[in-house]
């Protein structure tokens, strides 16, 4: 039930009968998870959003928003669609059973609830998701694995393809004076900036390779404006980040690489664009090392920017 690193396991249980809700909270809190309970459908995916826990265990009547409901707005949100999800019915129907899991629920459990069934289930969802799932456990964005073979494949097949590698300026500065936490919540909202890139049409898949690094797989002709809406959207919610001293003085007072006091500029996004519009990519390793050479380029101008490869095979000339 417990990560040495992430500390307990993070429930969030949603049922609108009070008296179910606070016994199943006391009773996973007795076996040392942390638990959200909430009494609807829609405060469920609200507090989901704001703060997505482990698991989700909801009720498949509720009023605003049904347990159904809730799970295909989850399955709908790139952030989220690896949450998973345990419904509870007072209906034992097959067919409610098979439109959940269609639906993509982990599990179904019939009411009235067994305890000891329910804890036996969340222990081995949990110990499954962590064990085989590869997605960053901050953002829950699709790690490493993932990055590598969505890139590889889009090679081998020969599709166009752009890959913008995304990185925080001054990141290191803010987490220094902010803390872990806020550094956390610029994180998750850089994340959300990528993930709505993908809702616009504007790109086919976001990934956290991990920290601050994060990649977006687009498609040559669209890469300009996903990264230029990028760049915009984020620089719309950094003053959020500040506090009002900060805001107006426009710069945070931290601590260099050496440990020296200075003055930091405001956090912004580096982006490094490369693509098989103009040259060919053969390989994952060859993308890796033209993106981080691309995206530090990008770092070193001023503010929010990026950089796109302009160069060209002579074949393309």
């Amino acid at each position: 039930m417990t990560d040495v690193e992430r500390g307990p396991a993070r429930i969030l249980i949603a049922d609108d009968l009070p008296d179910l809700l606070e016994a199943l909270k006391e009773t996973l809190e007795r076996e040392g998870y942390a638990v959200t309970a909430v009494g609807d459908g829609r405060s469920a995916l609200e507090a989901i959003r704001a703060d997505p826990p482990d698991i989700a265990v909801l009720d498949l009547k509720m009023p605003r928003m049904t347990g159904f409901d809730v799970c295909r707005a989850l399955r709908e949100d790139a952030l989220l669609e690896n949450l998973p999800v345990v419904i509870l019915s007072a209906s034992g129907h097959r067919e409610s059973k098979v439109e959940g899991l269609d639906l993509g629920a982990d599990d179904f459990i019939t009411k009235p609830v067994d305890v000891r069934e329910l804890l036996a289930r969340i222990r081995m969802i949990l110990k499954r998701t962590r064990q085989g799932l590869d997605a960053n456990p901050l953002t829950r964005l699709p790690g490493n694995l993932s990055i590598e073979s969505r890139i590889e494949h889009a090679l081998a097949a020969g599709r166009p393809l752009a890959v913008l590698y995304v990185d925080l300026n001054q990141f290191k500065a803010y987490n220094d004076a902010y803390g872990y936490d806020a550094g956390d919540r610029v994180l998750k909202a850089l994340a959300r900036v990528l993930v709505d890139r993908v809702r616009d049409g504007a790109a086919d898949f976001v990934g956290h390779i991990g920290g601050d690094d994060f990649i977006v797989l687009s498609d040559p002709a669209r890469m300009e404006a996903a990264a230029e809406k990028v760049c915009a959207d984020f620089d719309a919610i950094v003053p959020s980040f500040y506090n009002d001293e900060d805001r107006a003085r426009g710069s945070i007072r931290s601590k260099d690489r050496q440990g020296n006091d200075r003055d930091f500029p405001f956090l912004s996004v580096a982006l490094g664009i490369c693509h098989n519009r103009d040259r060919r990519l053969s390989a994952f390793a060859q993308v890796a090392t033209l993106g981080a050479e691309l995206k530090k380029a990008a770092k070193a101008k001023n503010g929010s920017a990026y950089v796109l490869d302009r160069r060209r095979d002579e074949t393309s000339r």
